[in-house]
């Protein structure tokens, strides 16, 4: 009789994020009879989560069981698949201070966890830990695949990559597939019948063709007609789910570079020195740019718990929904060998040859028994890998601050952030630095405590 995987979730508190991979798993019927470990150090979290994770099976008729767990190794032991989604410091204090810190010394953020000061500094909270989980993995289940969630994805998968090349990890987010229903969206079109090839680096990918699969199997390029209707005013369509977030910024860089960029103009805005200016408050109003999101939606999304978790408690059986994670259909493939596309971010063996070799790529992968088999792009439009590069130089210079536990890395990567840099002065950036670690100093590993040299 063939056994179930057993499928560990690392940060399962994250309920929200939980049940939707959880409830894709087991409309799997190859994973329906899975093991779920769920673990999380914050136990009344933990607790809500097996209420959802059981109501899930029970709703479904399915065979599956579940575990909870605070002991992280003892979660991770005999592990198949490993999904890892955690925030360090949480919404309070971190992200709070990685907002308020920045706004003190002149710079304003949208999201902050990607780039930037903000992503910096959760990259430093954040791969200390997902280093942790690879040594647990390495002593308890050395073959597991970790599916990791967790942002700053790219310098996150960078470090993993680089201390521990022998873990099978990838990448996770949901942006490509998600920015294609957005361009459906607008274009009056379903997402079924367009066909694409993106690549790049995460939150920083752009479709290098975007077609529409016509009635005669035939294709026509879309971005004529989406550069028309951006200037036309038909696009973007006003936002259905966010009405301070419209997306503008990202249909502007459609004209500007030839082609459509993965993640949200909230986020892009902050990657790039165009759009947020002290002096220039008209930039947020024409470009549709909301500072302070995160923090926002971190608050609505914790009001919006309160009542959401007394209603799982009290709901005899829980709606289950399809969602656009990848989790559930990489495990399918890995565990049944029927194969599969999906878009994770990886570390760069020659993927794409016009951006630095070992950096972390988001392309297309091939997934099936053989594990996840990234495919080759080549070279990249050169406006495109340009601007990718100014991304990867500050995600590059975190990764080596954690690699050789040398704090001045983490100023040399800030100055070099290119928001940072077109707001800041060098000596700006460095006391707002050297604040952000004193601030952060709990949740920080020791090294980034010394103090470096003095600058002139």
């Amino acid at each position: 009789m063939a056994r179930n995987p057993k499928i560990t979730f690392v940060g399962a508190g994250s309920t929200t994020f939980m049940k939707n991979i959880i409830g894709d798993i087991l409309q799997r019927p190859a994973l329906s009879g899975a093991h779920v470990a769920l673990m999380d150090i914050n136990e009344e979290r933990l607790g809500e989560s097996e209420i959802v994770a059981r109501k899930l099976i029970a709703t479904l008729g399915v065979s599956a069981t579940v575990s909870t767990h605070t002991n992280q190794m003892e979660a991770l032991d005999s592990a198949d698949f490993v999904v890892v989604a955690f925030q360090i410091g949480g919404y309070e204090p971190c992200t709070v201070t990685d907002f308020e810190i920045p706004k003190k010394h002149g710079l304003r953020q949208t999201i902050a966890d990607t780039l930037g000061i903000g992503g910096i500094m959760r990259g430093l909270r954040t791969v200390p830990h997902l280093w942790s989980i690879c040594e647990d993995m390495l002593k308890v289940c050395p073959e597991a695949v970790m599916l990791q969630y967790v942002n700053p994805m790219a310098i996150n998968t960078w470090a993993i990559a680089q201390k521990y090349p022998q873990i099978k990890q990838v990448g996770l987010c949901h942006s490509v597939q998600g920015t294609v229903k957005e361009l459906a969206h607008d274009l009056d079109l379903d997402p079924a019948n367009i066909r694409y090839r993106c690549a790049g680096i995460n939150h920083m990918a752009f479709y290098l063709y975007l077609e529409e699969i016509k009635e005669d199997g035939t294709f026509e390029d879309l971005y004529p007609r989406l550069m028309e209707g951006y200037r036309e005013g038909r696009y973007p369509k006003p936002s259905t789910w966010n009405p301070r977030c419209q997306n503008v910024v990202r249909y502007e860089m459609l004209t500007r570079l030839g082609h459509f960029v993965t993640e949200s103009s909230e986020h892009f805005s902050e990657y790039v020195p165009w759009f947020i200016k002290r002096d220039r408050p008209d930039l947020l109003e024409k470009y549709s740019i909301p500072l302070d999101e995160y923090p926002v939606r971190c608050v609505e999304q914790i009001e919006r718990w309160k009542s959401q978790v007394e209603d799982y408690k009290n709901a005899e059986s829980i709606e289950v929904e399809r969602s656009q994670e990848y989790a559930s259909t990489i495990m399918n493939s890995i565990w049944t060998g029927e194969p599969s596309v999906i878009y994770g971010n990886v570390q760069n063996k020659g993927y794409i040859t016009s951006l630095p070799q070992d950096c972390a790529v988001e392309v297309p992968c091939l997934v099936d028994r053989n594990g996840i088999q990234p495919t080759h792009i080549g070279k990249l439009p050169p406006q495109l890998a340009a601007l990718m590069r100014t991304n990867i130089g500050p995600q590059e210079l975190t990764v080596e601050a954690l690699m050789t536990e040398n704090r001045e890395h983490i100023y040399h990567a800030a100055m070099l952030d290119p928001h940072t840099a077109a707001e800041l002065d060098l000596e700006q950036i460095w006391a707002m630095v050297d604040e952000l670690l004193e601030a952060h100093k709990d949740w920080l590993p020791a090294w980034t405590q010394k103090q470096v040299l003095e600058t002139a």
